[in-house]
């Protein structure tokens, strides 16, 4: 009896990890034979576990949604994750969810053992959170942008963009960033032809599910690298692209990756792209930075930064 409760254990530890499992696949990780794996699904299934199987040569299973939420078994990392997970969301730029973070969290913490909750509490009294204002978002927005990323859905919405009027669009969803201040979505705009990134506050209204869609090499190796470097210079007036004179550890350290990206060119040298709608904004961005720098683009800038050392030279009686 203890060996078959422990395998059952160990069976539903696997399909909540996994989306889809063949009956093979599950034999090979518990040492039986599919024929117990059948059985022991048939009680996970008696316990209110709703696991459904899938068709094909081998068959398969997955755990689907039922009418009740059955318990979750997590491991000590996992649940940690998910106490500190549900404070941070009750402080967080989610709209509407703070009160049931809450009282999740209270139930969660009920069945931590002493040496989870240590933990946890732990980190929530050395932790002071730096909330940035911003814009919240609605959870269930966001639950259905989430699954259309999954499934490889398309999605409609109207977007309230900066520069005109709301527009109905139509993406195939790549992924969700979160800067700490605002949520985006990475998506293949399908009349554009093009990768886009939408601020997910702007989405008017619940985004409607269209067609599959077969997804697309990404637009970069991370996500958050390409949202970075599309919200730090390619919504405003002036783009520019420079070479800063110091390693870019040294460079991160001193700027937001929301202000500007960066990429190394080599261990004294990193490349700049940054953005504003002035340049004299650019320009005190750089001076704060204190690194030599070469200006690429634009050539506004480099006219910008002439006329102001003409100007400056001239006030201490200097000619250039």
């Amino acid at each position: 009896m203890l060996e078959t409760s422990a395998r059952l254990l160990k069976l539903l530890s696997l399909l909540q990890v996994r989306r889809d499992w063949t009956g093979p696949e599950l034999a090979g990780r518990l040492g039986v034979d599919v024929r117990t794996i059948r059985r022991d699904v048939d009680k996970l299934r008696s316990l209110g576990y709703p696991v459904t199987s899938l068709p094909g040569a081998t068959g398969g299973y997955q755990l689907g949604a039922g009418a009740q939420l059955p318990p979750l078994l997590l491991d000590d990392d996992e649940a940690v994750a998910v106490a500190v997970g549900l404070r941070t969301a009750a402080n967080g730029s989610i709209a509407g969810i703070e009160e049931t973070s809450v009282r999740a969290l209270t139930k969660l913490e009920q069945v931590l053992p002493s040496r989870l909750r240590r933990r946890v509490q732990a980190l929530q009294a050395h932790t002071t959170a730096l909330t940035a204002a911003g814009p919240t978002v609605d959870a269930e927005t966001l639950t259905i942008i989430a699954a259309a990323c999954r499934d490889h859905q398309q999605l409609r919405f109207t977007y309230a963009s900066t520069h005109g009027g709301p527009s109905k669009r139509l993406v195939e969803p790549q992924g969700l960033v979160h800067t700490g201040r605002r949520w985006y979505l990475v998506a293949w705009e399908v009349s554009k032809e093009d990768w886009r990134t939408f601020r997910v506050d702007r989405v008017e209204g619940e985004p409607a599910l269209a067609a599959r869609f077969t997804p697309r090499e990404p637009p970069a190796r991370s996500l958050g690298e390409f949202v970075s470097r599309q919200i730090s210079s390619n919504v405003y007036t002036y783009q520019a692209v420079l070479t800063i004179h110091a390693p870019l550890r040294e460079v991160a350290d001193r700027t937001s990756p929301m202000s500007a990206s960066l990429e190394p060119v080599d261990d004294g040298k990193c490349l700049m792209r940054t953005g504003a709608d002035a340049l004299e904004r650019i320009l005190w961005h750089l001076l704060f930075l204190g690194f030599e720098f070469d200006v690429h683009e634009p050539a506004e800038l480099k006219d910008y930064i002439r006329t102001l050392t003409d100007r400056l030279q001239n006030s201490i009686g200097a000619r250039a």
